[in-house]
């Protein structure tokens, strides 16, 4: 029997680790080539982990809830043959078998370096009443949390269990509040201090309203999803200073087109033509017109973008959203549009996306028009400055202006609700960013092919 060790594979570029959510086989299990072993999480996406062969899993490395870096070896599974079989590739072990003595001093002297660092951090924690996972005891170290601090935090994993969402989360909200270590430490002294004949003054703090379930209301989990977008959305708030600017927009000229066209597109093309791709074609031309949209803010300074990455709120079902992201935008014509738009909205109903499809978005637009609602105020998807709803399209009369004059007719309308930060963007360019998106919608080419 031979032992093949199953790692965590790589997911993208940006993604360097994953939490366990579920166990899909057990010990002693038999597994097939290609059968899901186990349910993996980024900070966004959820993704299966199969197995490279055939055998039966006989160790699991990790538990639930713990998180594991890519390449780390997750569970052991017994296949037909000798020995130990690695999932690393035969060319990196010949590279490694190459290596110079120099090379090999080089890379033992960082290992010792990073040992020695992880060490002193484990060391400072060892006294805790409570066990933190050597994830978690390094950020703390990284970011000045004492003992005393992280014996405080209320842990949302297995028994209790503080995690890295969990000291990350302790982490904003403490720099958030102004509250440092320096400060509880020089408060603590303060307290040690004090003589015993006086009584020192107390702060007197309005208690925050604590919901209380009655017995017959339904206690309801948060789902991990929904734990992060909420944190998501309330660190955005407390990030960006939100302002709005509304426009309508006449678009009876692309109802018709899309009317007109849309069975010869899905004949030629084999994709639906649905009203999405239109508008993110104008979004991404707008974009290309005022570029200091299209940007992050990091600290004082600004960060211009140079590629284009529309992100599209998709909703999934479990009535959560997701924003999967098309790469270089302004560079698809509308059947390029079309075909990412339809691929990345298909892949999230299927809970199918790739951690890379949600990465880098430079931009958001959200379709609140989907479920009727004319208009909306959308929260920006940071580390982003802007995002874009687009309201529901209605039949409404309108003024008609012609060489011959007015008249009263019938046309299709929508709203453009631009929320944006403005902390770098005025009011001047969020409201003629927007005014340009109406222009390139309002003039669209209705002679044009697909």
């Amino acid at each position: 029997m031979a032992k093949f060790e199953l790692k965590l594979p790589k997911m993208g570029e940006s993604v360097a680790e994953a939490t366990i959510t579920t166990w899909i086989k057990e010990v002693g299990e038999t597994i097939e080539m290609d059968d899901a072993v186990l349910e993996i999480a980024t900070d966004k996406v959820d993704s299966e982990v199969p197995s490279e062969v055939e055998g039966v899993l006989i160790e699991k490395l990790f538990e639930v809830d713990d998180v594991v870096k890519v390449g780390e070896t997750i569970a052991i599974i017994e296949t037909v043959g000798e020995g130990v079989v690695s999932s690393e590739p035969e060319e990196s072990k010949e590279k490694v078998a190459e290596s110079t003595p120099a090379a090999v001093e080089t890379i033992e002297t960082q290992i010792a370096a990073v040992t020695e660092t992880t060490a002193s951090a484990m060391n400072d924690y060892s006294g805790g009443t409570k066990f933190y996972s050597p994830l978690v005891k390094n950020i703390a170290a990284a970011e000045g949390v004492s003992i005393t601090e992280l014996e405080r935090i209320s842990g949302t994993g297995k028994d209790g269990r503080v995690t890295k969402n969990d000291i990350l989360q302790f982490v904003e909200e403490r720099t958030n509040g102004g509250t440092t270590r320096s400060s509880i430490s020089s408060e603590l002294k303060k307290e040690e201090t004090v003589p015993v004949n006086v009584v020192p003054t107390q702060k007197i703090e309005t208690p925050k309203a604590i919901p209380v379930a009655s017995g017959e209301d339904e206690i309801i989990e948060m789902t991990r999803m929904g734990k992060l977008i909420s944190h998501h959305m309330v660190a955005s708030v407390q990030t960006s200073a939100h302002v709005q600017s509304f426009i309508e927009a006449d678009v009876t000229n692309i109802w018709n087109w899309r009317k007109k066209v849309k069975g010869d597109f899905m004949k030629k093309e084999g994709e639906n033509l649905t009203f999405t791709p239109i508008f993110m074609e104008a979004v991404a031309k707008a974009i290309r017109d005022f570029p200091m949209i299209n940007i992050s803010v990091a600290g004082d300074t600004i960060i211009k973008k140079k590629n284009i990455n529309l992100g599209m709120a998709a909703a999934l079902a479990d009535g959560n959203l997701i924003v999967p992201v098309i790469k270089n935008a302004d560079q698809l014509n509308l059947v390029g549009m079309t075909k990412a738009v339809n691929d990345l909205a298909n892949r999230a109903r299927n809970n199918a996306l790739k951690p890379d499809d949600v990465q880098d978005g430079t931009y958001t637009v959200t379709n609140v028009g989907t479920f009727g609602s004319i208009m909306g105020t959308p929260i920006i998807n940071q580390p982003q400055v802007a995002i874009l709803a687009l309201g529901a399209i209605r039949k409404v009369p309108a003024v008609i202006e012609t060489p011959d004059g007015d008249f009263i007719g019938i046309r299709y309308k929508m709203f453009l609700s631009h929320s944006y930060d403005h902390r770098v963007v005025n009011g001047a360019l969020g409201g003629q960013f927007v005014q340009r998106v109406k222009e390139y919608l309002e003039e669209f080419d209705v002679r044009r092919e697909f």
